[in-house]
């Protein structure tokens, strides 16, 4: 086979590509048992049909193009390797001659768009400013109030429920004499928020066993944005208990004796907290710097089609605003790996398999799904490449710490060496889709406390 490579632009070539009759032969020998199997003819067992009689039948014509099918995404990708070009977006591919014979080749051309050269500057002359590592005893304290939050205890009272309280609630939605949905046993915390508009007003002020009703626009299902009446019955009420700040919480929440160890560890962990926040500005702050000082082309199709799916889903294809925005957030996100990309291979990362589950099992966390039903559903989806490359990604963005240079507000020089890879947590996917119920709830109890996982970022 022979390629040749023809550059149209930055972000785009063409390739024209001859093969020989005698590569294509494997295919078209294919070719024809497939078409044998597929028809019948008197004399003949299905399959065992001769080339000659299957030519009579359906013509060499057809015998060609059902090898040519079969045959071009291989030769297509022989055709990148050869060239070493590395595509972006959908090829357009056209045939432009077709074997007659065996003394003729098969020729075809392919247009494409390529993922764009550029050079990565030299990172230790990228100097960003960060805020000061500065830790407050109210940072302290806020630490040990999260720390007593996640060993409180739920324990039922004979009151009237308040905000913070938890509750167990039954859920009922009706439009006119139409039930919409009816559900059971919910636990929720009053002042959450995050379930029906009016609810937590509605629940305030309600005992056990007392039943409400009260109109809510649903949050969910075909009648979304609908007014309902909703009628909610409170089953039980809790108020959470907190521990007694002293030796014996320090016991059995750390390995510490005493409280005073306990809070001087937790001291250690705010400090180490703020220092992560500072890496999350260095490496955010970093990442604009490349985005607006390297000059990438982009490959204008490849936006195009990201931004037309986009608006398709949204069925917003006219909404020229709308589109605008999109189209400068694709050619941001774009930009961005790209760069990440890049830095992968000049750092040759790697992904161990290590690295991987805790990332699946961290976003499996932030999507409130089961980490093996999670790591299954995106294997099926064909989605654990994509995933390990944007490991890959996060890793080498995190190695450029190392490089640049960091300094404070207050013109230090902040050392980011100290940084634990072990510690950076997973990022979610941008959006999880919910459950679609009107006002179906999660049955968990949401922990609203700061976790050293949000805090780990400074690396992700």
């Amino acid at each position: 086979m022979k390629s040749a490579v023809e550059k149209l632009g930055p972000t785009r070539v063409k390739l024209t590509v001859e093969v020989p009759y005698e590569e294509l032969k494997p295919s078209v020998d294919e070719a024809y048992k497939t078409i044998g199997a597929q028809i019948q003819v008197p004399g003949f067992r299905k399959g065992k049909v001769p080339a000659r009689i299957i030519d009579q039948r359906v013509g060499r014509g057809a015998v060609l193009q059902e090898a040519v099918n079969d045959a071009l995404p291989t030769f297509y990708g022989q055709a990148l390797a050869e060239n070493d070009v590395h595509p972006m977006g959908q090829p357009e591919l056209e045939v432009t001659d077709v074997p007659a014979d065996e003394s003729q080749p098969l020729k075809f051309d392919v247009e494409v768009d390529t993922v764009p050269e550029f050079d990565l500057p030299d990172f230790k002359d990228i100097t960003v400013e960060v805020d000061p590592l500065k830790v407050t005893d109210e940072d302290t304290e806020k630490e040990l109030e999260s720390l007593r939050e996640r060993f409180g205890t739920l324990a039922g009272v004979e009151r009237p429920a308040a905000e913070g309280d938890s509750v167990t609630i039954d859920l009922k939605a009706t439009i006119g004499d139409e039930d919409i949905d009816d559900v059971t046993g919910i636990s929720y915390v009053v002042g959450a928020g995050n379930m029906l508009e009016g609810m937590d007003e509605a629940i305030t002020g309600m005992s056990a066993g007392d039943t409400k009703t009260f109109k809510a626009p649903l949050a969910g299902g075909e009648h979304e944005g609908e007014d309902a009446d909703v009628t909610v019955t409170v089953q039980s009420v809790k108020e959470r208990q907190l521990p007694e700040l002293d030796d014996e919480f320090a016991q059995m929440a750390s390995p510490h004796d005493t409280f005073e160890e306990l809070k001087a560890d937790v001291a250690q962990q705010a400090e180490r907290g703020k220092r992560f926040e500072q890496g999350v500005q260095a490496r955010d702050k970093a990442l604009d710097q490349l985005l607006e000082t390297l000059d990438i082309p982009l490959p204008d199709k490849v936006i195009e089609a990201e931004v037309n799916q986009h608006l398709e889903q949204e069925n917003r294809l006219d909404d020229d605003e709308h589109r605008a925005e999109v189209d400068e957030q694709t050619r941001k996100a774009l930009k961005t790996q790209l760069i990440l990309d890049k830095l992968v291979e000049r750092d040759e990362v790697q992904v161990s398999q290590e690295e991987l589950i805790e990332y699946l099992i961290m976003s499996a966390q932030q999507y409130g799904m089961d980490p093996n039903q999670f790591a299954q559903a995106l294997d099926q989806q064909g989605q654990v490449p994509a995933i390990m490359g944007e490991v890959a990604r996060r890793k080498a963005l995190a190695s450029i710490l190392d490089e640049i240079k960091v300094v404070d507000t207050d013109g230090n020089e902040v050392d980011l060496s100290e940084l634990d890879d072990e510690d950076e947590p997973a990022e979610a996917a941008e959006d999880a889709d919910g459950p679609d119920s009107s006002v179906e709830a999660d049955d968990a109890e949401a922990d609203d406390t700061t976790t050293d996982e949000d805090k780990a970022d400074a690396k992700a």
